[in-house]
């Protein structure tokens, strides 16, 4: 595991900013990333958070979206050092409550009626139906490793998600087809005094924004189509477009965007397993997120 520089880059920081101290104050720490509150010597404030590869251009895309007029805090200064970003970023205070359904249909679509920003990666329908085989290959190098032997399931499973891949793919790129928050859950949505902001965008893509609408419920439980058409709904009577209710892939929209989510999902876990994380240890915990994401796809797609 690389070790966590927080230390050294908060000194980068500074000096970027012109200051020399700070008190450190964690809000949310883990293996990959933190989030702290610094307070500098004139009783000012700031966020401080750090994130190792994948998660080191969250600065870049938080940028983007602040010049394409999204309401997202604004990046006071970033810096990189040994594949782990450190920002200052606005610092919204404390949150007055918790985001519901209305704000999630809300800032859908603000978030999907931005113009389209050429930097960030493109999840279309090509790299979509491609999912399910790069799991394979992620597969196939965690057995290689001496890892995941007990997993003929998991290769049956995604053999026949990527057989049908090509067809329950179609409609990808109807709309909303634009920018994907990509972690948009109810913690992703800071609503505060001064009104309402979009957090946490290191995995922001160019891509379906059905996926974002399908997250919003998160994936503890069983996906619940029934609900998420009744998002989906609230979300086109909040101004969102009409298409989000369309079929695609011979499968209603909602079995479509939880199904692909979560095929999205298998394959950001099973990296995270064999290239990011590359604990063995957790492997049991991986792995039973992963057959419990698989079943649920062979059932939303009909697979």
């Amino acid at each position: 595991m690389t070790t966590n520089p927080s230390a050294e880059l908060l000194d980068n920081l500074l000096t970027l900013t012109g200051r020399t101290t700070a008190v450190r104050e964690e809000v949310r720490v883990w293996s990959m990333s933190g989030v702290e509150r610094v307070t500098f010597s004139d009783c000012s404030t700031a966020i401080f958070k750090y994130a190792r590869k994948p998660f080191d251009s969250e600065d870049q895309a938080l940028r983007l979206a602040r010049t394409l007029g999204l309401p997202v805090p604004q990046v006071h200064a970033s810096a990189v050092l040994d594949g782990w970003l450190g920002m200052f970023i606005e610092d919204l205070g404390p949150s007055v409550r918790e985001a519901d359904e209305l704000d999630c249909v809300a800032a859908a679509v603000v978030l999907h009626g931005a113009r389209t920003a050429p930097p960030l990666p493109v999840l279309d329908q090509e790299r979509l139906r491609a999912l399910p085989g790069r799991a394979l290959e992620h597969l196939e190098r965690l057995r290689k490793a001496d890892r995941w032997q007990e997993t003929d399931d998991v290769e049956n499973a995604l053999d026949r998600i990527s057989r049908a891949a090509e067809a329950r793919s179609a409609g990808a790129t109807l709309a909303p087809f634009g920018w994907v928050h990509s972690e948009f859950h109810p913690t992703s949505l800071h609503i505060g005094r001064r009104g309402w902001r979009m957090l946490d965008f290191a995995r922001a893509f160019t891509g379906p924004g059905l996926l974002d609408l399908a997250s919003w419920h998160g994936t503890v439980e069983a996906p619940q189509p029934v609900r998420l058409r009744t998002l989906l709904e609230r979300y086109v009577t909040a101004g969102g477009t009409p298409d989000a209710l369309a079929s695609r892939g011979g499968l209603a929209a909602e079995s479509w965007a939880l199904g692909w989510h979560r095929v999205w999902a298998v394959e950001w876990f099973m990296e995270q397993a064999v290239r990011w994380v590359d604990e063995p240890a957790t492997d049991p915990t991986y792995l039973k997120v992963v057959r419990r994401h698989l079943d649920d796809v062979l059932h939303l797609l009909e697979v």
